[in-house]
């Protein structure tokens, strides 16, 4: 980009600078700290950058332009200037009637796409009933245990007309299953049904443990979600391969990256083992990644992650079509990095956060409550959240020109630091014998626990600072609003499961648990059977105790 003669000037005048002023200056007053790093530890920060630092960026091969390879500056080429990103809020509450008002609220106030959480009993498989979902029926997300529950979610909300994402692994099939018979029952062609379900079960053995079954059967689970929604819900993303949670568990900006990436390889590659088509199933695949506080970095992540995939899918997997290798992703602002101290503090650090995000190029975004380190989010705590994204995109300026810090020499020198620090992971991960062997090695936990340990030795130390809880605190406590889920409610979500299991047809649900089990011992695909069991209202947890008994459960180790 510049004349050899001008970097080797910019190199000497830098040296000279570092010799004759920041230098002397740093010996007479010394730094902040004797080590700059990014978020995580990962990267060292250099006190100034210059054209010298990205002398080998090819702009053509390294950039592009907005829309095309290697998608570095976004993959669409209007971006923003065209259409705003997707605000997607998360929300789930209690029972599936108040998780209806709330996404009622949630569009009221101008969301653009709904994304829905599930309680811990419904992500495990289980019913509200069972004995293991005692205490957390509606405590972290809306309980689901029968399509009439997806009824009331739904009620009023036509699907035709609103995309939703539903964070939801190991019984992704059976929610996914619900939501094209919602479709069904309010006559929208499942073609046109849009919206994304996690499905991500890689990233459940390594960071949140919500898995039921084996690595093996729950790979053939997903491919069989592929070929189905290649099929019948073309506008369906088939699965959401997070580096969210990567990221909450501790790694580092290019471990979240690598992981990431290296479970979407574990992805395809059990595809194509399956007999399918890269072109026909690689553009359904999208990503789900964290927002943290370091909003150069951050951007930087998201830029080097989009020009890897593309790299990896085009030559590792020999993928032609175009939208086969752009990465489009979600993001939600940091969990971890919400504090119970001094909450108003969050709403500054998702509106970080949320630039990071926007800056970065992303198609859709959650923005956190304050109170979220506490509990569900309030109403009031939503629309601020809400609001952070909607003052973002019309009063900030941040979407008004696509990438907006590209050519920065700090930027992409950081880009490219992450792009090699997250290949060089990959390379190992290969010689490891791929993500799934890395994973049950636990090498991948390792890491990231390593990591996770240190950032909070730095904390205690005092030597990462958080504002509120180990600098600039304060004794008072005030008064918080709490969202809360009760007794009760818990006691009516499980009286509704109770009526429709005396309503409904017993012998019809039994002969689709029959089919289904006989589909889990051949090789056909198992979404139509778990179709028909949900239409006859078999519940998630009949659903997946056949696939249970037929398939076992993951045991860590073994």
């Amino acid at each position: 980009m510049f004349d050899p003669d001008d970097l080797e000037q910019i190199r000497e005048g830098k040296a000279e600078w570092e010799a004759d002023a920041y230098g002397p200056t740093v010996d007479r007053f010394g730094e902040r700290t004797d080590a700059f790093t990014t978020d995580t530890g990962g990267q060292e920060v250099d006190p100034l950058y210059t054209p010298a630092d990205v002398a080998d960026l090819d702009y053509g091969d390294d950039l592009g332009y907005p829309g095309r390879e290697p998608y570095t500056r976004g993959v669409y080429s209007t971006m923003y200037r065209g259409r705003l990103w997707t605000m997607r809020q998360y929300a789930g509450m209690g029972t599936a009637a108040e998780t209806n008002e709330r996404f009622n609220y949630l569009l009221d106030e101008g969301q653009t796409g709904l994304s829905m959480a599930f309680d811990l009993p419904t992500q495990m498989g289980y019913d509200s009933d069972a004995a293991m979902a005692a205490g957390e029926v509606g405590k972290s997300g809306v309980a689901i245990d029968t399509l009439r529950d997806m009824e009331t979610v739904f009620d009023g909300i036509p699907l035709d007309e609103v995309s939703t994402s539903m964070t939801i692994n190991a019984p992704a099939a059976i929610l996914l299953a619900m939501y094209v018979a919602i479709g069904d029952q309010q006559g929208v062609a499942r073609s046109e049904l849009r919206g994304t379900i996690q499905n991500d079960i890689m990233k459940e053995y390594i960071a949140r443990n919500l898995y039921i079954y084996p690595p093996e059967p729950s790979m053939r689970l997903i491919t069989d979600i592929f070929e189905f929604c290649a099929e019948e819900t073309p506008k369906f993303n088939t699965i959401s391969i997070s580096g969210y949670h990567i990221r909450e568990a501790g790694s580092t900006a290019a471990q979240e990256i690598a992981f990431t990436l290296g479970n979407g390889i574990e992805y395809v590659e059990a595809a194509l083992d399956a007999g399918q088509d890269v072109d026909e199933f690689a553009p359904q695949l999208s990503f789900f990644f964290n927002a943290h506080n370091n909003i150069f970095e951050e951007v930087a992540k998201f830029r080097a992650a989009r020009r890897m995939w593309a790299e990896i899918m085009e030559e590792r997997f020999g993928a032609e079509n175009p939208k086969s290798k752009q990465l489009k992703f979600h993001t939600q602002t940091g969990g971890s990095t919400l504090t119970a101290q001094q909450i108003d503090n969050n709403v500054v650090r998702v509106a970080y956060q949320a630039l990071a995000a926007v800056l970065g190029g992303t198609q859709s975004l959650h923005t956190n409550g304050k109170d979220e380190a506490l509990s569900l989010p309030t109403e009031k705590s939503v629309r601020t959240a809400l609001r952070t994204q909607q003052i973002l995109a019309h009063e900030s300026g941040a979407a008004d020109t696509i990438d907006p810090l590209a050519g920065s020499y700090y930027v992409e020198s950081l880009t490219d630091d992450l792009e090699a620090a997250a290949f060089d992971l990959l390379d190992e991960i290969d010689e490891r014998g791929g993500m799934l062997e890395a994973v049950k090695s636990q090498w991948v936990q390792g890491r990231i626990q390593d990591v996770a340990f240190d950032r909070q030795q730095e904390i205690e130390e005092g030597e990462r600072i958080i504002v509120g809880v180990n600098e600039h605190r304060v004794d008072e406590d005030p008064e918080v609003d709490l969202e809360e889920v009760t007794e009760e409610d818990e006691r009516r979500q499980i009286d509704g499961l109770e009526s429709v299991r005396a309503d409904r047809d017993d012998e019809a649900v039994e002969a689709t648990l029959a089919t289904l089990r006989e589909t889990a011992r051949g090789d056909d695909n198992l979404l139509p059977p778990i179709v028909d069991a949900v239409k006859a209202y078999a519940t998630v947890g009949e659903i997946a105790n056949v696939l249970r008994e037929e398939f076992g459960e993951y045991q860590p180790g073994r």
